[in-house]
């Protein structure tokens, strides 16, 4: 039971789900929301992240299985697939009034993040377009947070652009462990069709952009700095890392880097609204 459990964690992607729902979580406390407002946000943001997180898992079974990926719990053989196809559509469920606490208008722009990463898991992954859903649900997450806000507030333009090269730039690093599995499974992504080498040139180019995106917007020199240093050699560190077969060193140091940029925005104090 214990370890049926903990393998059904694995298969919901925990880093990144947990990393997605603390940013929102953040973002809404810079913005001003209360605390009933950051337990709403939390709560519809964790709900589609572990939706999208299984039906990655869950969508894959076959491939995985066939690759020989033992560090997927459905292909090991630790967790059925018909339990991860429950927990998907428990899930998703529970993401449709959680979103619509914050309001309908946030609530249909969370829904439209969530549904956007669906579609990736779904049969955009092996498309030309393979990072649309990447740059549309993580640029639609200050949207969301901005929405919730008592009268409903857009997001600067700017931050909504880093979120939007960000989450573009975390694609490339996603995929770059997993290029050889996905082409003997006929997975032809973006990164898949640009290799190793053009693909970690434009996952370099997308976050050193967010960084300067960032940058632009931030109050204080000393944050502005930070920004337009940190995350380059963070990523940089990552990709170094990652060049053992099947790291996921380069994606993790994009994690860290969406965690240093909201703390930045803590700490400058940013205006989001």
């Amino acid at each position: 039971m214990v370890r049926g459990g903990l393998a059904l964690l694995r298969a919901c992607h925990p880093e990144p789900s947990a990393t997605v729902t603390a940013i929102a979580v953040a973002l809404s406390a810079v913005a001003g929301r209360d605390a009933p407002g950051l337990l709403a946000v939390g709560a519809a943001v964790l709900s589609g992240q572990l939706s999208v997180g299984w039906l990655n898992d869950y969508a894959d079974a076959d491939r995985d299985a066939s690759a020989g990926r033992t560090d997927k719990p459905i292909a090991a053989g630790a967790v059925s697939r018909r339990a991860v196809g429950v927990a998907v559509v428990v899930a998703a469920v529970l993401c449709v009034p959680l979103s619509l606490l914050s309001g309908p208008a946030a609530g249909a722009v969370h829904l439209l993040a969530v549904g956007s990463a669906w579609a990736y898991n779904l049969g955009l992954k092996s498309t030309a377009v393979s990072v649309a859903p990447y740059a549309l649900s993580f640029g639609l997450l200050p949207v969301f947070v901005g929405l919730g806000l008592p009268g409903g507030q857009l997001p600067p333009g700017w931050l909504v652009a880093a979120a939007v090269l960000l989450g573009s730039g975390a694609h490339f690093v996603n995929a770059l462990p997993d290029l050889a599995d996905d082409a003997a499974t006929a997975v032809r992504g973006l990164p898949h069709r640009l290799g190793r080498t053009g693909s970690q040139v434009a996952a370099s180019a997308l976050v050193l952009a967010a960084s300067v995106v960032l940058a632009f917007g931030l109050p204080d020199p000393v944050a502005r700095v930070v920004a337009l240093v940190v995350p380059p050699a963070t990523l940089a560190v990552g990709q170094l890392l990652g060049r053992r077969q099947g790291s996921r060193a380069a994606f993790r140091a994009v994690l860290v880097v969406a965690l240093v940029d909201v703390l930045l925005l803590v700490a400058s104090g940013a205006r989001l609204r």
